[in-house]
């Protein structure tokens, strides 16, 4: 059973800055791309930024300007720092690991709660 940890959620206003952390095996960080994906209620769940592992970045168009993904390799973590936080950015985020290749997989982490209000 791969685990992926979230960390750094939490309640933030308007304007306001958070980190997310994703730790991961390290079997899994070191050939997986890696990526946020965030729920709102009542919406599906969509990608917020992905990273390889060669460090090429992805971005939705919503978050650009505003959002950073990175990871580190000596941590086996990724990253996503959030700054000028929204209200829309009010969800459940959740860290992803995918590779279409062999060894494929796709795992999870169980979800951290980020709500963006004043």
């Amino acid at each position: 059973q791969v685990q992926l940890v979230e960390s750094g959620g939490g309640l933030v206003q308007p304007g306001g800055s958070l980190r997310l952390s994703c730790a991961a095996p390290e079997t899994i960080f070191r050939l997986y791309t890696m990526a946020w994906y965030r729920q709102a209620p009542g919406k599906q769940r969509e990608l917020v930024a992905s990273i390889t592992t060669g460090g090429s970045t992805n971005a939705a168009d919503s978050v650009k300007g505003r959002f950073t993904i990175s990871r580190d390799n000596a941590k086996n973590t990724v990253y996503l720092q959030m700054d000028s936080l929204k209200p829309e950015d009010t969800a459940v985020y959740y860290c992803n690991a995918k590779r279409s290749m062999w060894p494929r997989g796709d795992y999870w982490g169980q979800g951290t709660q980020v709500t963006v209000s004043s």
